[in-house]
């Protein structure tokens, strides 16, 4: 039977992971995050022959202006590995385009409860391939807002990428591509945190628009003193174009944490 004492520890402990796995679901949270993501397509191409397994890495860094606002990084690198995406493609590997984001964002919450975050994001032609990437730089505005009450987070990212300057190898036409992310989700008491978000994008130079909806589960574990979520994930393409994923997909991943 725990003592007082132990009992107290352990009600601490386990609020400090319930906070942590929290922050996680706020995308500007003023605490370091390294998250690794695997994710999964098939059938994608006319003739859903082909395949893409993506694994991003999206470190997430905040930086403490002053007591009364924080200026929040979040780098999206994808590293790429498809097959059959196209007629004669064959398989490519390597590097894909980077996202780099900026939000500039209060320290505390605002009224209402709401949290939100503004500012530009900026597309980099890093990819190893001419198949893995737009060949074209990019840039735009960027905002989320969001609202954590008791333990729900409810809220939504979105940003909008034009192309300028001139095409590097390989590049594609001009680039205007808009991204909506709507996101709920739900932590318990021990750490395990529900979630739904859908990745709308749209091309408005192609016309094309992908949608696919997203359901997790993660949970916060500590190995030692360093807190890691374990996630895994399944999403459905809802809206994909006639040469894009289709159906299913899977996601899994770890995300470590450095808090402050």
């Amino acid at each position: 039977m725990l003592s007082a004492a132990a009992f107290l520890t352990a009600s601490v402990a386990h609020g400090q992971e319930e906070d942590l796995a929290k922050k996680l679901s706020n995308p500007v949270a003023a605490m370091i995050s390294v998250p690794f993501q695997f994710n999964y397509d098939g059938r994608i191409g006319t003739a859903d022959k082909g395949g893409r397994s993506t694994l991003n890495l999206q470190p997430v860094v905040p930086f403490h202006l002053n007591p009364e606002w924080n200026l929040i990084s979040r780098t999206i690198l994808p590293i790429i590995s498809q097959w059959n995406v196209a007629p004669g493609t064959g398989r490519q590997f390597g590097t894909g385009d980077i996202t780099q984001s900026f939000f500039l964002s209060p320290a505390n919450p605002g009224p209402a409860g709401l949290i939100w975050g503004i500012g530009p994001v900026f597309h980099i032609p890093t990819a190893s391939d001419d198949l893995l990437g737009t060949g074209r730089w990019g840039a735009g505005p960027t905002a989320v807002v969001l609202k954590q009450e008791g333990q729900w987070t409810f809220g939504a990212l979105a940003n909008h990428v034009w192309s300028f300057g001139g095409a590097t190898r390989g590049g594609t036409s001009d680039m205007s591509v808009t991204f909506l992310q709507p996101f709920i989700s739900y932590t318990t008491k021990d750490a395990w945190t529900f979630s739904l978000n859908a990745e709308a994008t749209y091309d408005w130079v192609a016309d094309k628009l992908t949608v696919p909806l997203n359901a997790q589960i993660a949970k916060l574990i500590k190995v030692g003193d360093q807190p890691i979520s374990l996630f895994v994930g399944a999403r459905y393409y809802a809206v994909t174009p006639e040469a894009g994923p289709k159906g299913f997909g899977l996601r899994a991943g770890v995300t470590f944490l450095f808090p402050t």
